[in-house]
């Protein structure tokens, strides 16, 4: 039976086009061709059915796009209505009858007086014009406005939780189209609510036509008394707005229900009914209202003690099932406190059943994304694809550069608006910490000032904030004079993008975890297995992590995966000390580093004295293998960096990178002794030049 009803639903909606198309067409054909009062009497019954259909459907809907066709039908039944009046109207004047159903609400609805039939007509058009349809074109105006205003946070949520990993491909699909959709339906309704305005005005005119029409055929053309003419056409013309009006109001009716209503758990009854009984106190003190005002002298005493009584039985039951819920969770659930409040729908009816109060909430709060950013209002367009941004593609290609330069895989990185922040400001976070701020002007150009600006251009004092350079923002029309005159000019996404780039190279380190290098192990593990089970089998993932970060946090890349494994693997059965494997890793890798740091096939460096090298060994105490301390005096030390700092400024102002050649046994030492000062200086030592390779010397630290 189930399969027999299943597929006559799918016959009907195979055919549900031609319905509406056959609909449409009697619209038509009934503003042209006179009716029979019988097939008008079925149409009109079809009217008022099919209003009252369509109400009680808006009630079962949780959410609006579950009925996204509604202002198409809202459209339909509006013209289908007005050419009823149409038919209506031509029997009436023609015929003086329009059927049964018109003189039953004529006579009978309003008791054949067609003063109180005209009475009633004009408030349910009040009713319907000045409030019904006034305020859902109002909320429908607003919820179009606001659902459009929403939709970037949106698509920037979704993409955020695609790059998190949260959502795939297809899910993020379905996400922006229910956006586009709802953003469709909530534009189509503000347009749709303009029927329903018109609908109310087009009823109370054409009744009036019809009042006059009638009076005017009844007197002039029939000969009747004004008094006969009106008690005949007056009534059927007030008879026919009822039938009219009817309907309109249940979908002016269900129009406010539409736009009024937010996205529910469960239909629109359960969810008004269980609001009210959520709360047992306020019921208790309307109980004692109503039994006091059942006390007063003058008023009627049962309705108030009827009302009363059943009032305080919902009282009760709703205070009895709280201290039950009470009884079972343990917490109180006396006035809406705690979880047991919610009598009709349990923990997730209630609106503070949202806040963590068990261990497990709780420890999901404590996840921190490995990269996340946070940007103000005006950022937004720059991310979100819809409005043009193309800083997920950008981001994209970051990771790519990322992992063919370093071997590093950037994690999803988490974007958010923050409405806490300066419109055009940004955050870039690492694993929670700041490490990176700016803001940005999206629609002007970042001009920098890098020394040879013959002409200096009107704009906005900034400072470009991945290298701290002094810059302008200038206006689009200046950009080619800026370059003209020396600027280097950027947009904003580039400045954005190269701040993320930068953020991620100084911090790359603390992106690869025991996870990350899990994966990278079991990557390698498919081509060269002995490799990876020698490996572990002397060193663990600790170990291995630990390394990786040491060569990633001085700019080495981490590619070659296999070399470093092998030379760990031989290596580590000598030693467990990090910084010991890191440098005979290092020593490895000479060949890369060679390579990384050759500029015009000349390595140019600054050399560290014998002097100092034996001053660092005489303050090492212990060894790489084994751990090892540096005992020198503060005042050497100091010595040792202003030294190195000023042959680092003198390589940059020759243009080269600067770069410290030391011996090998004394190389790490020297750049944790220096990393702080000169974060950009690199420190090789003999070892790590490969063969073959020219070395220019711009002098000695003496």
């Amino acid at each position: 039976m189930a399969e027999e009803r299943m597929t006559m639903v799918e016959r009907m909606l195979r055919f549900a086009d031609v319905g509406v198309a056959a609909l449409m067409v009697l619209v038509v054909v009934m503003m042209i061709i006179p009716l029979p009062t019988w097939l008008l009497d079925i149409l009109l019954t079809l009217n008022i059915t099919f209003g009252v259909v369509v109400l009680l459907v808006t009630f079962y809907v949780n959410r609006a796009l579950e009925i996204s066709s509604f202002p198409s039908i809202l459209l339909i039944v509006t013209l289908f209505r007005l050419a009823l009046n149409v038919s209506t109207t031509r029997l009436i004047l023609l015929r003086g009858n329009a059927g049964n159903i018109i003189s039953s609400f004529g006579n009978f609805v309003v008791g054949g007086n067609y003063v109180v039939g005209a009475v009633v007509f004009l408030i349910l058009v009040i009713i319907q014009f000045l409030v019904i349809t006034k305020g859902a074109e109002r909320v429908a105006e607003v919820a179009a406005r606001f659902t459009l205003d929403a939709m970037p946070g949106k698509q920037m949520a979704i993409d955020a939780d695609l790059n998190a990993g949260l959502i795939d491909e297809l899910g993020a699909k379905e996400r922006r189209r229910d956006i586009q959709r709802e953003a469709d339906f909530y534009g189509s309704m503000d347009g749709a609510s303009k029927f329903v305005k018109g609908d109310a005005i087009a009823g109370l005119i054409i009744t009036i036509i019809n009042i006059l029409g009638g009076l005017a055929i009844g007197v002039f053309q029939r000969g009747l008394s004004l008094g006969q003419a009106a008690g005949v056409y007056s009534l059927l013309t007030v008879g026919d707005g009822l039938v009219s009006q009817i309907p309109a109001l249940l979908f002016s009716t269900a129009t406010g229900i539409i736009v009024t209503r937010a996205a529910g758990d469960s239909n629109l009854g359960r969810d008004v009914f269980s609001s009210f009984i959520r709360y047992p106190r306020p019921l208790m003190i309307g109980t004692a209202l109503l039994f006091a005002f059942a006390m007063v002298p003058g008023l009627p005493t049962f309705p108030f003690m009827f009302l009363g009584v059943f009032l305080g039985f919902m009282a009760y039951g709703v205070y009895r099932e709280a201290k039950t819920q009470e009884g079972l969770s343990g917490e109180p659930g006396v006035g809406g406190k705690g979880k047991g409040a919610s009598p009709a729908g349990g923990e997730g009816d209630h609106p503070t059943s949202q806040t963590p109060t068990s261990p497990e909430d709780v420890m999901k709060l404590l996840a921190v994304d490995p990269m996340e950013m946070e940007i103000g209002y005006a950022v937004i367009p720059l991310v979100d694809p819809a409005q043009g941004g193309d800083m997920l593609d950008r981001i994209s290609t970051i990771r790519k550069q990322m992992a063919m330069d370093m071997g590093l895989v950037v994690p999803s990185i988490r974007i958010r608006d923050n409405i806490q922040l300066k419109p055009s400001e940004y955050l870039i976070r690492v694993k929670g910490a700041l490490e990176g701020q700016g803001d940005l002007m999206p629609e002007h150009y970042l001009a920098m000032d890098t020394g040879n600006v013959t002409e200096e251009v009107v704009g906005v004092p900034t400072t470009e904030p991945a290298f701290g350079l002094p810059a302008l923002w200038i206006s689009p029309e200046l950009r080619d004079k800026a370059e003209a005159s020396g600027y280097t000019v950027v947009d904003a996404p580039s400045v954005l993008a190269t701040h993320l780039s930068e953020v991620i190279k100084s911090h790359g380190a603390d992106l690869i975890t025991r996870q990350e290098v899990q994966k990278l192990t079991d990557m390698v593990k498919e081509s060269n297995s002995a490799v990876i089970e020698e490996m572990l089998s002397v060193l663990g993932l600790g170990d291995i992590q630990k390394v990786l970060q040491n060569l990633v946090a001085e700019h080495i890349p981490i590619r070659d995966l296999v070399t470093i494994f092998e030379t760990l693997t031989d290596y580590g059965r000598l030693s467990t000390s990090v910084d010991y494997l890191t440098e005979r890793v290092r020593e490895s890798l000479a060949r890369i580093i060679s390579l990384r740091l050759k500029e015009n096939d000349v390595i140019t460096v600054s050399t560290l004295s014998p002097t100092w090298e034996q001053k660092i060994r005489d303050a090492l105490e212990g060894d790489l293998a084994k751990g090892w301390r540096l005992n020198m005096d503060s005042r050497e030390i100091s010595k040792l960096i202003t030294s190195v700092s000023a042959k680092s400024e003198e390589a940059m102002l020759q243009g080269f990178s600067p770069i410290l050649l030391v011996s090998p046994d004394v190389r790490l030492v020297v750049r944790r002794v220096l990393e702080s000062s000169l974060p950009g200086l690199f420190v090789v030592s003999y070892n790590e030049i490969s063969h073959g390779i020219d070395i220019k010397s711009l002098g000695m630290v003496e």
